[in-house]
């Protein structure tokens, strides 16, 4: 079975909940809490998306972290590569001589077709898609200490 990482898939959770607030800049407790992950891996994830440009990191008593591009420009396979290194279906879809056999190969064309196709698939999806399937933001703290809450009173 062919699956990205648990880091992946939850780097993509962190994306959109700052997708969904592309002004906000949120320390990694708050990515934390509205991402429903626990604070030392949102921490570890931080890194290399921020080294790869997906996220800006500001340091200081209201630091934190927003997206370093709009939702719309970063794409799926951004985030693979950021979390994975280069998306590589087979070790020769990465990298030619890495296989004893490479010389008598009759698969390597295909594996590096679909390599590919699922590059280009992932491509093809922007953080902005996969918010529109997140649940909606919850409230975070105010600089206060305090919690703001959206609420409607319902009326007898």
């Amino acid at each position: 079975m062919l699956r990205v990482t648990k880091l992946t898939d939850y780097a993509t959770v962190v994306l959109t909940v700052l997708a969904a607030r592309p002004q906000v800049v949120m320390s990694a407790a708050d990515l934390a809490e509205q991402s429903g992950l626990e604070a030392p891996t949102v921490s570890k994830l931080l890194k290399p998306l921020a080294q790869a440009g997906l996220v800006e990191g500001f340091r200081g008593a209201n630091g934190g972290y927003r997206l370093a591009r709009e939702a719309a420009a970063i794409s799926l396979v951004e985030i693979v590569e950021a979390m994975e290194g280069p998306l590589a279906m087979t070790e020769c879809s990465l990298h030619d001589g890495q296989c004893g056999i490479s010389e008598q190969c009759g698969v390597r064309g295909n594996w590096r077709r679909i390599n590919d196709v699922v590059a280009d698939a992932l491509r093809a999806v922007s953080l902005a898609q996969m918010l529109d399937d997140a649940p909606r933001p919850q409230p975070i703290s105010t600089a206060g200490g305090t919690k703001r809450i959206d609420a409607r009173l319902a009326r007898a």
